[in-house]
């Protein structure tokens, strides 16, 4: 961290004053959103030692099981978000339908999307956790959020971002002017920014993913993954394999240093591929952070960016990170690249 020290509040200041059209409310909210990781935080660094640890025994929409700490983040996110009047309504991976705003608070303009605590099936072991969050324009015509303003495309996201809860505590975001990350001190209770204009690199040499479900992949996946592991020093390969199991963690890291994050469908039916990540809450928004910070997502067929929600829990296949391993992963889904065939091209060109 440098000698200049930065607060998140003055950052995001400093980004509404380059749009003399801005009117502070997406400003606003995002301090709301700040104080609720905070206290998030707070009962993160505790778990240990309060009756916080272990699951609820409910399951949420996704048929997880719900652990005592995602119903705590769930419970402060709305209740730091609910009444300050910049929110239309909000949707949770935690909650089966939209989230209005109670009636005695005023409305906004604005959408929130958000996972509460994303990779909390990690909590009793100590792993590294975090929380992925979205805003959208309202584009509904009433005074209350509907189900329109939700479904919206990547693409038109107002910001996004997400908080790593682990060896510190860091909320990396964006509002569409690059990426960058703040590291909380606590000493003094500030987010401080340690990351400005975070920047992908266009090729990486890890790749991240749970290799348990091999026998779940299609063939191009299968492929792709091999290829990965062959030996060619010219091509930097073979790539370093690294998977927490926790999507945020993953993902940052790859963010930081290069590489891909793949989470394909499961094809054991052909016909019937079961994706597993939430399109709302976590693929869009870290889609929409890869691309600011020069990096790329993509469902294998198409930019997850431009992917048209049909349901508040709809599921895609993944995979982002450096721009120039998604393009690779896309050659053979889309084009039906194989080792092989990739091998004789390079051979060709030699």
């Amino acid at each position: 961290m440098g000698s200049k020290l930065v607060t998140i509040q003055r950052h995001i200041m400093e980004q509404q004053a380059s749009h003399p059209e801005a009117t502070g409310a997406l400003t606003r909210l995002l301090w709301d959103l700040i104080l609720a990781i905070k206290v998030i935080n707070r009962e993160v660094r505790q778990a240990g030692l309060a009756d916080v640890l272990g699951a609820t025994g409910a399951q949420n929409v996704s048929g997880d099981r719900v652990q005592k700490l995602d119903e705590f983040a769930q419970d402060r996110i709305f209740k730091a978000m609910d009444h300050g009047g910049h929110l239309c309504c909000m949707a949770s991976e935690e909650r089966a339908e939209i989230i209005p705003i109670p009636d005695r608070f005023p409305k906004g303009k604005y959408v929130l999307l958000y996972d509460p605590l994303d990779g909390s099936s990690n909590i009793d072991a100590n792993v590294t956790i975090g929380t992925i969050f979205s805003i959208h324009r309202k584009r509904s015509s009433g005074v209350n959020g509907t189900l329109e303003d939700c479904l919206q495309r990547g693409r038109d996201q107002a910001a996004a971002g997400y908080v790593i809860y682990g060896s510190s505590t860091m909320l990396v975001y964006t509002t569409g002017q690059g990426v960058h990350g703040f590291t909380l001190d606590p000493t003094i209770g500030e987010f401080l920014l340690s990351h400005p204009d975070i920047r992908c690199p266009n090729k990486g040499k890890i790749y991240s993913v749970n290799e348990g479900n091999w026998n779940t992949w299609d063939p191009a996946m299968r492929d792709y993954v091999t290829y990965l592991k062959e030996q060619d020093p010219a091509t930097g390969r073979p790539y370093t394999t690294r998977y927490i199991g926790s999507l945020v963690a993953d993902f940052h890291r790859n963010l930081l240093y290069g590489g891909i994050f793949l989470y394909p469908a499961d094809c054991r039916d052909p016909k019937k591929p079961k994706a597993k990540l939430r399109l709302l809450y976590e693929a869009a928004p870290l889609s929409m952070i890869a691309e600011q910070a020069g990096g790329a997502a993509s469902t294998g067929r198409e930019r997850i960016l431009d992917v048209a929600p049909g349901e508040l829990h709809q599921k895609v296949p993944v995979a982002i990170g450096s721009q120039a391993d998604v393009a690779l992963y896309e050659e053979f889904v889309k084009a039906g690249k194989t080792p092989d065939r990739i091998r004789a091209a390079q051979a060709a060109r030699a």
